[in-house]
Formats: structure tokens, sequence, C-alpha cells
């Protein structure tokens, strides 16, 4: 039976893997705190790019002292060999007593395998410790494994009369300095920002990250577009080449429309038409088979009816 104590060592690796929220796709976000003798001897997260693990931070923060200690880890270590070796074997060799993970990986690359390696080399495991904060933590990921799609949050503002805009359309933002922050804060726990055409006309927007000390945040900038257009004068076309900028538009372009944009530096993904626009669900999946797990639509009304009828928020 978990103690107290575990709990607070658990809530501790939480909130270290809330640290890589926004930079650690394809993976998800992962915290480590290693224990010895009621001591902290080590902590890690995933880094950006998804490595190191959490679990190598940690073990190499601790150094020796993980010897006979415990480890607390938000989700089961990794069995499998990928861009880095598999963490149940670092912790097998750290000599670590023990491991509490508060939710297993539903990867099937690992999927209970990496907990039976533990148990196989004589580490009490325990599973299951703040297990619903943890999946939430991984939603996206999960998603993306489970349904070939990434987690859609859906931002909106609206006036009290239920508008997204003024009349005249001429105000733009309809939100005061306050929830812009929060917006932007927001962004910062995601992959991908998708937008469409028409908000790109509208305020020629950066779609950055704009909070001081997160500038270095480049998330993945995505303009559903299926008529292609986008101008080449726009900031995202122009600084195409800085930050991940991808265009989705429908199938069909013919090759010379979509060389100027190639040559700023744009991505283009080819998708097929929906109802109305893009086929939204093709659109999401092409962007979970690129690693994507979390996505903030910050489009107008036609993107958010859109996502909305589809189920995908």
């Amino acid at each position: 039976m978990p103690s107290e104590t575990d709990r607070e060592h658990m809530a501790a690796a939480l909130r270290l893997a809330r640290r890589g929220l926004g930079n650690t796709w394809p993976n998800p976000a992962v915290g480590c705190v290693i224990v010895r003798d009621g001591q902290v001897v080590g902590r890690g997260w995933t880094q950006p790019g998804g490595r190191p693990h959490a679990e190598t931070e940690a073990l190499a923060r601790a150094g020796e002292a993980a010897r006979g200690a415990t480890a607390y880890v938000t989700l089961e270590p990794c069995s499998h060999w990928g861009r880095t070796p598999p963490c149940c074997d670092a912790l097998v060799r750290a000599g670590v007593a023990r491991v509490v993970v508060a939710t297993g990986d539903p990867d099937p690359r690992v999927d209970g395998r990496g907990l039976q390696r533990l148990r196989e080399a004589g580490i009490a495991v325990e599973l299951g410790l703040m297990e619903a904060e943890a999946r939430a933590l991984i939603a996206g990921f999960s998603r993306r494994i489970t349904r070939g799609l990434p987690l859609v949050t859906l931002k909106l503002a609206t006036t009290l009369d239920g508008r997204i805009a003024t009349a005249t359309g001429e105000s733009r933002w309809i939100t005061g300095p306050e929830a812009r922050r929060v917006a932007h804060a927001l962004r910062a726990r995601h992959d991908a920002i998708l937008v469409g055409s028409g908000t790109v006309l509208a305020d020629d927007p950066d779609l950055t990250c704009r909070i001081p000390g997160m500038a270095s945040v480049s998330l993945a900038r995505v303009v559903a577009d299926a008529r292609l257009r986008t101008p080449l004068s726009a900031r995202l076309v122009a600084t195409a080449r800085e930050v991940p900028t991808w265009i989705a538009t429908r199938t069909g372009q013919k090759p010379a429309a979509l060389a100027p944009y190639q040559a700023a530096g744009v991505e283009i993904l080819t998708v097929r038409p929906g109802k109305v626009g893009l086929d939204l669900p093709l659109l999401l999946g092409a962007l979970a088979q690129r690693g994507v797990t979390r996505v903030m639509a910050e489009g107008g009304a036609g993107l958010a009816a859109g996502l909305l009828r589809d189920g995908l928020v």
C-alpha cells in the first residue's frame, strides 16, 4: 500500500513531467524522482525531442546513490530499443530496489513488458499511484497510439452576445491581456497550433509562444487551407525556415502552385477534401503520423464547427 510519502514523491514526478508538455513529441512527457533513505538523489524529465528519457536523466543525477533506491516514474519504463536504450534496463543496471509507476504505457512495444522486465530482475514494482493524473498527462500520446489522432484543444473566445468578432471585423482581439497570456501558456503545452486560412488572411498571425523565457518553444504551425489562399507574404510563410510551418491543402494541387511555399520552407500536406474544406480526421491523422500528440486549434468559426461536428475535440 503506497504511503503518503510515496504520494508526495509521485506528485513531484508529475510536476517534472509537466515541464515537458509541448516539446517532447513524438514521445510522452514523463517525470522521474529517485529517493534513497528518505532523500531525493535524482530528478529527471523527458528532454526536448523526446530524449534523453526521464529515467536516464534522473539516474545520471543520482549516480551511485541510485543503488538500493526507489524510483517514482509517471509512466511505465520503456522496454524496447528505439532512439535510446530501454529505461527498464538502465534501472536494473543502476541497482534500483523498488519502482513505483503511475500508469502503464499504451504503446504496444511496451504495454506491461517494462514492468515484467523489472520484476524478473528482482525489483519490487508497484503500479497505479496517482494514475488518473498520469493518464491525463499522456492523453495526447495515448490517443495517437490507440486511435491514430492527436488530442485537440479548441480555443474560442466570444463576446457577451455570443459573437467571435466585432460586427465590423476590425478588432483583432475580443479578449484582454490576461486571457491572451493564458492562451500563450496553453500554446506552450501543445505540439502544434492549427488555424484555417481565413485566420491567416484576417490576422496574419505569428502563432508563436510570446511568454518571457519561452521564446525557444517552437511548436509546429499548421494551416488548413483547402484552396491554397495563404499569401506568400504572410508572416507564417516568411518565418517558415525558423519555425516548423505546414500548410494542409486538398489533393490535386498543381506542383507549380505549391513550389513557392516549399521554396520558402513550408511543408505541404495534401489531404482529401471533406464536405466543407478538408477532411479534418484525415488531416489530424496526418499530423499524428508525424508524431504530433497535442494540437491547439485557434481558428475561426468554420474550423471550430468542423472539429466539433466530426467529434475531434
